[in-house]
């Protein structure tokens, strides 16, 4: 494909969703109505998405997949000139698959509102602020000049804030004002060193700034180090980074469906690409001298993400299922800081990979646990875990100790569902064949041989703390699993417990011991097939070929930490 019609797909992959959003608002053409004025609109966020992902995949099938690290589709325009900003656009292998799985991400949640559109306000909001926020999203990882880039990184707030405190659910008010609070003060930080780089060097060009013999030569020790630690705070809010992620778990909690999918799926990549792509080759000697200390905060973040999901999954404690994977996130995310930290290709080559598991396998699960809420009214775990008893296997020994789904555990009611949940589950833990397993495995193998410098003990002391959070995050995801899917009760301390035998109660049988009848929970509808079969299908994909991804990033990220050579 020539370079003008690569130009035109990125600029319209830019544009396309601002221009959707302003039509959203608009009446419909008399001809394009329908009966419902609501699902009219509601088809115009899906055809407007699907647009939009048809360009990323053009774009993508249209990529020199033989030089990734060369930016392509370039736009390069002055706009303002007394300020040195311009309107830069570019794509390269770092950035692509990050493109492409928000066009996805977006489209899946579209077709999804479509058919279940959260409780709140008009659908024309709704979509209105869907599509500013994919188009503030995409622009962020296709600017390639500082101050656009901040513009864009800004431009995603205000539609979350809207979409968590307006179509959320309990406490979406606070959950909202703590999302918007938290991330516009890391934001003006961040701001405060992207000036500095543009004012010190001359220029706000990301590429020029990332040549070793550009314009980063005027950046002085001093000025890099604060550099860094300016863009780093903010950067690191948006991860989110232990100790700035509070504001994640509330948000999660309160965002409806979709949100939880985007703020999860895309935007929490929006910080860690802009470590990669700004950070890194702009600051490195800043990013050396910090490169620990952001290591040490991921290894904690990794530990407590898991020890905050067992403590939620525990009997009795009243978890809520998508907080969990909220706080799995945290743990997740600690992952792609450690390899980021460890400033080796390995290391950040398993960091955007982990970025994109991250994003398919919690966007599909907080897609089914929206889903589990629709059909049961809650995602408490422990009313999700209360079911009637099942048979008892026969026999005695270690068989009769065997537990056996109930006939009212998930996989007994709906057992599609039941068994992608699962799978959802055992993906996001990182069993080996799927996508989970190539990122963290990578981001430790950076930690074990960090870059030239980094102490060689403290990162292998990050990467066996690393190694015991897959351990905790194996058991949790499993317990998961085992309350949610088979029914009956865990209990940490040893006792997993099915019907009759739970003192709590948690088997939903009546006094006399009759099993109380299970609610009926609808297995997986069409259009949850057609949402969530992608997701499923690529995350098995990019597990069992990592090197379709793995081709495109190494060489832009082995150029972008050798100074542009």
């Amino acid at each position: 494909m020539n370079h003008t019609a690569l130009q035109l797909l990125l600029a319209g992959l830019v544009v396309l969703p601002l221009v959707g959003a302003l039509a959203a608002l608009l009446p419909a053409p008399p001809g394009l109505r329908g009966k419902n004025p609501d699902q009219a609109v509601l088809r115009h966020g899906v055809t407007v998405t699907g647009v939009v992902l048809a360009a990323a995949i053009a774009l993508a099938a249209g990529f020199d997949h033989g030089h990734p690290a060369r930016m392509q589709a370039t736009t390069d325009l002055s706009w303002i000139p007394a300020l040195g900003i311009r309107i830069h656009l570019g794509v390269d292998g770092i950035s692509l698959p990050l493109l492409v799985l928000t066009a996805l991400l977006t489209f899946l949640c579209a077709l999804y509102t479509y058919f279940k559109m959260p409780t709140g306000p008009s659908p024309k909001a709704f979509v209105a602020l869907l599509l500013t926020l994919e188009a503030g999203t995409l622009a962020t990882f296709a600017v390639l000049d500082l101050m656009l880039f901040f513009l864009a990184f800004e431009m995603v707030l205000i539609p979350m804030y809207f979409l968590i405190a307006r179509w959320g659910g309990a406490q979406k008010q606070a959950a909202a004002w703590k999302f918007i609070l938290y991330t516009l003060l890391g934001s003006v930080v961040m701001l405060l060193g992207l000036l500095l780089i543009g004012v010190k060097s001359g220029t706000f060009d990301m590429v020029a700034l990332a040549t070793d013999n550009g314009p980063k030569a005027q950046l002085s020790h001093t000025v890099q180090l604060l550099a860094a630690l300016a863009i780093g705070i903010g950067l690191a809010v948006k991860s989110p980074m232990w100790p700035l992620h509070s504001w994640l778990p509330d948000a999660h909690t309160a965002a409806p469906t979709v949100g939880s999918v985007l703020l999860a799926g895309v935007l929490l990549k929006m910080g860690t690409y802009g470590f990669v792509r700004i950070a890194l080759p702009i600051t490195p000697e800043g990013m050396h001298t910090f490169a620990p200390y952001l290591a040490a905060l991921a290894a904690v973040g990794i530990i407590y993400g898991s020890l905050a999901c067992l403590a939620l999954v525990r009997k009795g404690a009243g978890g809520d299922l998508k907080r969990l994977i909220a706080y799995s996130s945290v743990g997740h995310m600690g992952f792609v800081l450690l390899g980021i930290a460890s400033m080796t290709p390995t290391g950040v080559n398993g960091a955007l990979f982990a970025n994109i598991a991250h994003g398919l396998i919690t966007g599909l699960l907080f897609f089914m646990v929206g889903a589990l809420k629709d059909r049961t009214g809650s995602t408490d775990l422990d009313t999700l875990a209360r079911s009637a008893p099942g048979p008892r296997p026969a026999g005695s020994g270690a068989a009769a100790l065997l537990p056996a789904p109930s006939g009212a555990a998930l996989y007994a009611r709906a057992p599609r569902f039941g068994g992608l949940l699962a799978f959802g589950a055992v993906a996001s833990l990182g069993l080996p064949g799927l996508a989970g397993f190539w990122g963290e495995m990578l981001a430790m193998f950076g930690a074990f041989r960090p870059a030239a410098g980094l102490s060689r003990p403290a990162f292998l002391t990050f990467m066996v703390l690393a190694g015991l959070g897959t351990l905790l995050t194996a058991a949790y995801l499993l317990l998961v699993v085992r309350r949610v899917c088979m029914g009956g009760s865990v209990d940490l301390a040893g006792a997993a417990v099915l019907g009759a035998a739970d003192p709590d109660g948690e088997t939903g049988a009546d006094p006399d011991g009759t099993p109380a009848p299970a609610p009926a929970v609808p297995d997986l509808a069409r259009y949850e097939y057609a949402a969530w079969t992608p997701l499923a299908a690529l995350t098995v994909l990019a597990g069992l070929w990592p090197a379709a991804l793995l081709g495109l990033t190494d060489p832009a990220v082995q150029q972008l930490l050798g100074g542009g050579k």
